[in-house]
């Protein structure tokens, strides 16, 4: 049992897996990935095992947050903006925090076909949106009116019916999607809003394990998609696999933050939204190489 699910139904769960899968869209992925510049490393140069936070250290104030989603399906919006953040701070050492509340209520309408905020959206259409729009400042809920950045999440971070909570209850109606602003939420903040934004060079899709691993050693955090079962809301330790049998309870995008071998089974290093409090300090690892739950199907991410 996970603290942060007890007594949550199955459909209060489900509200959080807000990535919609891009199965009808893989020709168009195989096309983006054309966009990719790099060349496989052979597995021999590449490590054993590898971590962001640790390969590049001075990104790691950035690459070591784990960060909230709140009651709203926005985990389309924070896998894929965790990643260009990290991606930004290992590159040109970026210190500041980037706003998935821009991601989640901006990215949406013709520019990020099919995403719609607090209902879903899609990792690729949001990368693609970081290379034409950009993506503003902002950091967590608790930041909200410090001035340090544009656009905070507006959504309290919160828990799920726990005994001892460290946050408040999250309510059990998903929030609305937030209106895409024209300014700052945060007043104090001193960049104007359609200068703050912070824009990827480029966007692809990676066809293979391989792929992945080379882009992640030479450029940090990639975006990726799953599909989340019963069991994956009590997780805890070890090297997570899929059941064979048992219905989805939907899709969800995380950020993978590295690699390694436990026990024998390869697995990704994996940073999930649901804060700190979930999983391994907010972190899961789920087999490599084999597939899981279709989360090696759906690989992103770009060239800041």
């Amino acid at each position: 049992m996970n603290s942060k699910f007890i007594n949550m139904t199955l459909g209060e769960a489900k509200k959080l897996m807000g990535t919609k899968r891009r199965t009808a869209l893989n020709v168009a992925a195989k096309a983006r990935h054309s966009a990719w510049d790099l060349e496989e490393m052979p597995t021999s140069a590449l490590p054993a095992a590898f971590d962001v936070r640790t390969n590049f250290p001075w990104a790691s104030n950035i690459t070591s947050v784990v960060r909230d989603q709140s009651a709203c399906g926005s985990c389309w919006a924070f896998g894929s903006t965790e990643a260009f953040n990290d991606r930004l701070a290992i590159a040109k050492n970026f210190s500041t925090l980037l706003s998935a509340a821009d991601t989640m209520s901006c990215c949406s309408g013709f520019s990020c076909m099919g995403s719609s905020g607090c209902d879903g959206g899609i990792p690729d259409e949001a990368w693609s949106w970081f290379t034409q729009t950009g993506v503003v400042t902002g950091a967590g809920n608790d930041e909200m009116t410090d001035g340090r950045t544009c656009y905070p999440y507006p959504f309290e971070i919160c828990e799920h019916h726990i005994s001892n909570p460290q946050y408040p209850a999250c309510p059990a109606a998903e929030f609305s999607t937030p209106s895409c602003p024209s300014a700052c939420p945060d007043t104090g903040y001193s960049v104007p809003y359609t200068q703050d934004k912070h824009i990827a060079s480029s966007s692809y899709n990676l066809q293979s394990v391989q792929a992945a691993m080379t882009d992640m050693f030479t450029r940090g955090t990639m975006t990726v998609a799953f599909d989340v079962y019963q069991d994956f809301l009590t997780y805890t330790s070890g090297v997570y696999t899929c059941p064979t049998s048992g219905q989805p309870l939907g899709g969800h995008a995380v950020s993978i933050i590295g690699w390694g071998t436990e026990g024998g089974v390869d697995y990704w290093l994996v940073r999930n939204s649901w804060n700190p409090t979930w999983g391994a300090g907010g972190l899961f690892k789920i087999r490599r190489g084999t597939d899981e739950c279709g989360i090696e199907d759906d690989m992103v991410a770009g060239a800041v």
